[in-house]
């Protein structure tokens, strides 16, 4: 998945939210406007290419207000928003590097 690719189906409003995706978005009082943003100026973090549901990949991106997000993002087989959250600092370093666990 190249974040160009995912760029664009934001841009085009070509994309969708999974059941999940709209728990997690409502339950962490993330706007979808805040996820577009980080989307567009993000990079990808990981690739799930065995994902259970189909291959995806972890979005890392700041809103415009500075808020930092990570978005699973999966073609299912349009663009589809799996999850999103705000990193944890005691499971990532910079919001962009995995803790390795002990």
């Amino acid at each position: 998945m190249e974040i160009i690719e995912i760029r664009k189906s934001i841009i085009e409003k070509k994309f969708r939210y999974t059941k999940h995706g709209v728990e997690q978005r409502i339950n962490r009082h993330i706007t979808g406007e805040e996820i577009e943003q980080a989307i567009l100026n993000g990079e990808i973090l990981e690739d799930y290419p065995f994902d259970k549901y189909g291959p995806s990949s972890l979005i890392y991106g700041k809103t415009k207000g500075g808020k930092v997000l990570h978005i699973q993002v999966a073609f299912l087989p349009i663009l589809s928003i799996v999850t999103v959250y705000e990193p944890d600092t005691s499971k990532w370093i910079d919001n962009k590097i995995r803790r390795k666990r002990l």
